[in-house]
């Protein structure tokens, strides 16, 4: 209705145009007296009404046409053989002005309901493309986590593997390491009797048993991280204020992050409230993060962390402003054994995935070389907390 109501000026305006032209046909059919025979210039005002505003205005202006034209005939005066005539010409010529405008009309309906179905077709090619795109969107979607979840699987099955041979090695290991440490406790006690009854200084002596006391304590911690690598314990998971737990736990790192000239930047969204896990394997794996940005800003820098709650998750980001990674660097960043540092032992990320694997989350890293790392932990949130 409103739509028609719109429209009424344009159709208005039309048949009142139509209706001029017709009577200027009419008025110099009229001068002429037919000379020119321009009775089928009325079929351009019919059809123009008839074409801009439908069949009625189509058929009103016929009407209006034939009585014009009759009236125009009647004026001129011509002579018929009887009195009829003009009145019957009249009347055919109405009839063939209705056939016209019923067939042009007919034609015009046509026309839309051409216009209507290409329309039609267009939306639904639109749709069908929408619907297409959304589908192998949705595929690609579920082959990258396929590929995911076989490259996590066919990871875990390495660590596991790895973790196994690194326990018996582990185990093997340290018996004769206590013994060497035992060992060498006992040289330095002899080293410091024989210097008390001897002339020579026992300082070199000193100085070799302290570094080999310093590696096999460097072979222990390796060991060590070895078996917690081997074995790792099941989270024992408890509701977790992720914010207040960063909070405490970066306080006691104070000292550390001012002895490395490191700024420090937290910012925690304050809508996440808790997170499931278990608070000693958060810290560890967290710990192992934060020391690495620190490792990899040796001269000082900026540390950001921070927290947000976003699509079902609590995302943890950890930013550094190091070194950063080389792009084969970064591919090989959770591989174990992979370091490149000079006493590294390459299981400390492998650790913190492994940690975070088994609470559910997914551990990401983005790194530019000579511009920083990231790290971002997400965390599913069980109750949407």
């Amino acid at each position: 209705m409103n739509r028609w109501r719109a429209l009424l000026p344009a159709k208005l305006g039309t048949i009142f145009l139509a209706l001029a032209l017709a009577g200027v046909v009419g008025y110099v059919e009229y001068a002429t007296g037919y000379d020119f025979h321009l009775t089928a210039l009325f079929l351009v005002p019919i059809c123009w009404a008839a074409w801009g505003v439908g069949r009625r205005a189509g058929l009103l202006l016929a009407v209006v046409c034939t009585v014009i034209w009759l009236v125009a005939d009647l004026a001129t005066g011509h002579p018929y053989k009887h009195p009829v005539i003009p009145y019957w010409n009249a009347l055919m010529l109405l009839a063939f002005f209705v056939v016209i405008v019923f067939a042009f009309s007919g034609f015009q309906d046509e026309h839309q309901k051409l216009l209507a179905a290409r329309s039609l077709l267009e939306h639904q090619n639109e749709g069908l493309e929408q619907t297409v795109q959304q589908r192998t969107s949705a595929l690609q979607s579920e082959i990258a986590e396929r590929k995911r979840l076989e490259q996590a699987n066919l990871q875990a099955e390495r660590l596991a593997m790895v973790g196994t041979i690194a326990a018996e090695v582990a185990h093997e290991v340290r018996n004769p390491l206590g013994s060497i440490k035992l060992n060498l406790d006992l040289i330095g006690k002899q080293i410091e009797t024989l210097a008390e009854t001897s002339r020579h200084p026992a300082e070199e002596g000193r100085t070799l048993v302290h570094e080999m006391r310093e590696e096999v304590h460097r072979i222990q911690r390796v060991i060590e991280d070895y078996l917690r690598f081997a074995r790792l314990r099941n989270p024992q998971r408890k509701p977790v204020s992720l914010n207040e737990f960063l909070e405490q736990k970066l306080a006691f790192m104070g000292s550390a992050f001012e002895n490395s000239s490191v700024r420090l930047h937290t910012d925690f969204d304050a809508g996440l409230k808790t997170i499931n896990a278990d608070a000693e394997q958060l810290w560890e794996a967290l710990l192992n993060l934060v020391r690495n940005s620190l490792e990899a800003m040796p001269r000082g820098g900026a540390l950001a962390i921070s927290t947000q709650k976003r699509n079902g998750e609590a995302i943890l980001s950890v930013a550094d402003t190091g070194k950063g990674m080389s792009e084969e660097e970064l591919k090989q960043v959770f591989v174990p054994f992979f370091t490149t540092k000079p006493r590294g032992t390459g299981l400390g990320l492998p650790l913190t995935q492994q940690i975070l694997h088994a609470h559910g989350a997914m551990l990401e890293c983005a790194s530019i070389a000579g511009k920083g790392t990231t790290f971002t932990i997400h965390f599913p949130l069980e109750n949407k907390a």
